[in-house]
């Protein structure tokens, strides 16, 4: 829990705040121009200018939004993972002030890992979404697992990734796979607090930071 509450200790840097804010609003504005998108087709193509066609755009923005709260971790995550660089130097020059100058992976290949994952989970969360209406108990499990995972393996992957290639940093995340999904699985569960879920991100990859230094990359 170390890396959790040293990350806790520094979310008012302004260099925790910048990140979360950009991919808050940018999600925001997909989500409203999806649901936006699927009201005026069904509006205006599939039923026409009526009070059915208003009815029924209505209840494909109502369904688009519902849809858009499953998909917000994953979506969140996959933005997030642009701004990730900031928050993990923050923690590198305040608490490990020493290291040597990150040299990871290249910035088009940290993208293409965050956006590859986001829209992994998406993909996994739509699979799973009967379940939470056949099986409401066994899909919130899976959901969970989903996130448990994803914040897991994605913010720490992420954060290696800055002073490793793609490959070295995957590899140092199997080996230490059971402090990864641990530090995840609490991520996830406080991804389920209203509010408090949006600043999941942020404090994942700063606790992430924390584990690599302090455990993985010393060991």
């Amino acid at each position: 829990m170390t890396p959790l509450l040293l990350a806790l200790r520094q979310m008012t840097d302004p260099a925790f705040l910048a990140p979360l804010l950009k991919a808050g609003v940018l999600a925001a504005l997909a989500f409203w121009g999806l649901a936006w998108g699927a009201g005026f087709v069904v509006e205006h193509w599939l039923v026409g200018e009526s009070w059915l066609g208003r009815l029924a755009a209505a209840l494909a923005g109502v369904l688009v939004l519902a849809l858009a709260i499953w998909a917000y971790l994953p979506v969140m995550l996959g933005l997030i993972g642009m701004f990730l660089d900031p928050v993990a130097e923050a923690v590198e020059r305040r608490h490990y002030p020493n290291l040597p100058p990150a040299r990871g992976a290249s910035l088009l290949a940290q993208a293409g890992f965050g956006l590859g994952l986001g829209l992994r989970l998406l993909l996994w969360n739509l699979l799973a979404l009967p379940l939470l209406f056949l099986a409401p108990p066994l899909g919130a499990v899976v959901f969970f697992g989903i996130a448990t995972v994803a914040l897991g393996h994605g913010t720490f992957e992420g954060v290696a990734q800055r002073r490793l290639d793609v490959a070295a940093a995957r590899a140092l995340r199997r080996r230490h796979e059971l402090a990864v999904l641990g530090l995840g699985a609490v991520l996830a569960g406080l991804s389920l607090v209203p509010l408090l879920g949006l600043v999941v991100p942020v404090l994942g990859a700063a606790a992430m930071t924390h584990l690599l230094h302090r455990r993985a990359l010393r060991a």
